[in-house]
């Protein structure tokens, strides 16, 4: 028998497993526009906080919440500020059961002024 184990990640979790019954909640990708419509100019603290709460808007609107967040994708123009969405992002999700979590660098966003795209997949008991 071949033996495998998965490296012990920071910040996020390898694998997460439902609930039997719970019912899932998935985001759009969420990007720096506030709720006039405006985009949010300036650095990746201020536009991944705009995003993180966009999508909390969305969890919300789909009758879930961060607690119940096992999944996000982040779309990235550039890694070279990781740390600093990781921080933003960790004002957020639950420390205690990070999410699974795919970082994908991207050539562009859907508008030369995004830096940054997130979606989330989320599981409600019910």
């Amino acid at each position: 028998m071949i033996e495998f184990s998965l490296p012990n990640p920071n910040g996020y979790s390898q694998v997460a497993s439902l609930p039997a019954g719970s019912r899932l909640v998935w985001t759009s990708g969420q990007v720096p526009v506030d709720g006039a419509g405006s985009v949010v100019e300036g650095d990746w603290a201020a536009q991944t906080r705009q995003v993180m709460r966009n999508v909390g808007a969305a969890l919300e609107a789909g009758g879930a919440t961060w607690a119940d967040v096992f999944k996000l994708t982040i779309y990235v123009t550039d890694t070279a500020e990781l740390a600093t969405v990781r921080a933003v992002r960790d004002e957020f999700v639950d420390l205690s059961r990070p999410p699974t979590s795919s970082l994908v660098r991207v050539a562009g966003l859907v508008r030369p002024e995004f830096l940054i795209e997130i979606e989330a997949v989320a599981a409600v008991a019910g």
